[in-house]
């Protein structure tokens, strides 16, 4: 009878220790949010930096309820079936509880179903298609503004300061260019502004031969503005061709490439006094901007653009939600999400539904010009760190 007694007890105490070690275990085993990130594109490195900037920020905060933050990052390759397998891979291998990222807009939709289909919440930081947050899927949400709203600053600008006419519109054929495209269109026909004309052109193999072709009717038309819709290499291209053939115009971006901290370097002279709409600058009075953008200075001795603060604000919107989370059970994590209410240096997040929009948080645009090689934010006046110069031909 002793002996039996001694095997229980024993049994007991051995599947108790079990159960502490597990307990122990769980406690101290990383929550995994996947990353999903192209590598191969110009903004790569500073996103990538500003995600890791803030993973160390939110572990030595005690990451998720004492639980370390763990990220896994995988490559989209901006194309929708290598997307497809990235979230695959994060979700079924990996086992990530959330995802966060996206950065071409061709390949992030596709993303987005896959992660719908797999029941992950997914926060994406950057890609502006406007109908990733129009198809009601309910483990999307957005940090970043769709394409349609990037220029809304620019437009406010335009008007009150430089009262074009006439415009041209050059942009990549691309999601995120046509939409940015058509929210101009709209913009000139709103408010009696001439469209001299609209010039999609295919991305892929871009020469500055093939747009000079897509110059020669603006250098033609010579409109009071051309809207352009680029990403780094293009937009570099396009502004020097352009200064080539002695177009006149007021050149303005739509962000992208034109915003980009080699685009003046890289551009040179060509680029001296164009406007190009932008999401973030360092004069944000956004209460985390400023100490945000310091930090990331002193860490990677570069100027971060918006791309970085949306990947940084993505992370910590990630974590608030985790934290707040009761579980890392998808419906958990989606509930805190729907609740989210914070400060970031990317401004205010919280998640919306308005107009066709779903889960999609709000975001003011600024204006940029540059001058003497830099860029200075000229709008809205609140934030201002210069003033408009107007081109001189």
């Amino acid at each position: 009878m002793n002996g039996i007694l001694k095997s229980i007890t024993a049994a007991c105490v051995s599947a108790f220790s079990a159960l502490l070690f597990s307990l122990a275990a769980s406690a101290t085993e990383p929550v995994v949010v996947g990353i999903l990130h192209r590598e191969d594109f110009a903004y790569a490195n500073m996103m990538k930096n500003a995600f890791e900037m803030a993973l160390e920020e939110i572990n030595n905060a005690g990451g998720i309820k004492g639980q370390p933050l763990q990220l896994a990052f995988s490559d989209d390759r901006g194309d929708p079936k290598a997307g497809e397998q990235a979230v695959k891979t994060l979700v079924q291998e990996k086992k990530v509880v959330m995802m966060v990222g996206g950065y071409s807009s061709s390949n992030t939709l596709q993303m987005a179903y896959m992660s719908n289909r797999l029941d992950r919440p997914f926060l994406v930081s950057t890609a502006a298609d406007d109908h990733i947050t129009q198809h009601n899927l309910e483990n999307i949400y957005r940090l970043n503004p769709p394409a349609s709203e990037y220029t809304k600053g620019l437009e406010e600008f335009l008007l009150d300061r430089v009262k074009p006419a006439s415009m041209s519109i050059v942009y990549e054929n691309s999601p995120y260019g046509t939409g940015s495209a058509r929210r101009m269109m709209g913009f000139c026909r709103a408010n009696g502004i001439e469209i001299k004309g609209i010039h999609p052109y295919f991305k892929k193999g871009v020469t500055p031969e093939y747009l000079q072709k897509i110059l020669n009717p603006i250098q033609q038309d010579q409109p009071d503005a051309i809207f352009m819709v680029s990403y780094l290499k293009d937009a570099t291209m396009l502004v020097c061709k352009a200064k080539e053939m002695k177009i006149r115009s007021l050149l303005c971006g739509g962000a992208g490439g034109f915003t980009h901290d080699s685009f003046c370097r890289k551009a040179g002279n060509a680029s001296e006094n164009m406007l190009t709409a932008t999401l973030w600058s360092p004069a944000a009075t956004f209460p985390k901007a400023a100490d945000f953008n310091k930090r990331f200075i002193e860490r990677y001795s570069i100027q971060p653009d918006y791309h970085a603060a949306e990947a940084y604000s993505a992370l910590l919107v990630c974590a608030d939600a985790l934290n707040r989370s009761p579980s890392l059970n998808p419906d958990d994590i989606r509930a805190a999400l729907d609740d989210t209410n914070m400060e970031t240096p990317f401004g205010s997040v919280e998640f919306k539904n308005y107009g066709l929009f779903k889960r999609q948080n709000a975001s003011a645009t600024q204006v940029f010009q540059i001058k003497n090689g830099s860029f200075e934010t000229i709008w809205p006046p609140i934030l201002a760190t210069s003033t408009y110069t107007a081109p001189t031909n």
